[in-house]
């Protein structure tokens, strides 16, 4: 367990306690790779031990960071209106309006988040722009965030839509069945929608897998998987080229590895 961790996060299988100030959480620790100023010492603490196995994580947060705007310039550039970016985390410009708006400057899009202070960030944050709104929602929850786009008129499913899940799904424990999750989204857009999904890969260096074990009963526990498994998590759409590989290699073939292997998928609805 990392050091000044003080059990579960929570009864609820880790959701974020936001006023509890003695549990690493997820978002802050992704604030802090990516050079925000939103997070506390013990999320510091944590991202600095994973920073002095290998210090390249923050640069990797920047390439998945980087992997997701691509996403979004490829949906939008095929013509895709709507966006709904699901575990957005703390904001950091430029955020998905913003670029698919560079596009479409009607793109509609919607954040979805499970932390109540992230959830305020975003609504403070992002949400004056008309079209674009913050949703308070657990991804292990599906339906429940469904019923909020479908009651509140956000998402039109008759029309495609472009979903973000970047590193979310390696915080959804195998008992809490992250392929339906992803089913119960597909099964709802329209031809033409597309997926991108980041992933935190089995093959990263043992030495990043040791730091990655103590966040265990925290709401920034994880576990990464196979390529396969994360391909798997694409079934249902036509994967796009390069395929899940790692995140860099969907921005230019002259980065390097990293030794924290972050894959990356884009998949479209037939």
């Amino acid at each position: 367990m990392v050091e000044g961790t003080e059990g579960p996060a929570s009864e609820d299988n880790r959701t974020p306690q936001p006023f509890n100030l003695g549990l690493v959480n997820s978002a802050r620790v992704y604030d802090y790779l990516l050079g925000g100023k939103d997070n506390r010492e013990i999320d510091r603490d944590m991202a600095d031990q994973m920073l002095s196995r290998a210090p390249e994580i923050k640069t990797l947060a920047w390439f998945t960071r980087s992997f997701m705007l691509k996403a979004v310039e490829m949906a939008a550039a095929a013509g895709i209106r709507q966006f709904l970016d699901l575990g957005s985390g703390i904001p950091s410009s430029p955020n998905v309006h913003e670029v698919a708006r560079e596009i479409e400057p009607s793109a509609r899009v919607v954040y979805v988040d499970y932390d109540p202070v992230v959830h305020a960030h975003c609504d403070a944050l992002l949400t004056k722009p008309c079209g674009v709104t913050a949703l308070l929602g657990d991804v292990r929850r599906p339906h429940d965030i469904l019923d909020q786009l479908k009651n509140h008129t956000l998402i039109d499913f008759d029309e495609p839509v472009a979903i973000t899940l970047i590193s979310v799904l390696h915080y959804v424990m195998d008992d809490e069945h992250p392929a339906e999750i992803i089913a119960a989204f597909r099964d709802q857009l329209a031809p033409g929608s597309y997926l991108a999904i980041s992933h935190g890969s089995v093959d990263s260096a043992p030495e990043v897998l040791q730091v990655i074990a103590g966040t265990k009963d925290t709401s920034a526990q994880v576990t990464f998987r196979s390529a396969a498994q994360t391909e798997a998590f694409l079934a249902g759409f036509e994967l796009l080229e390069p395929g899940v590989v790692p995140v860099q290699q969907w921005l230019r073939p002259d980065l390097p590895d990293t030794r924290m292997v972050m894959l990356g998928g884009i998949g479209r609805k037939p």
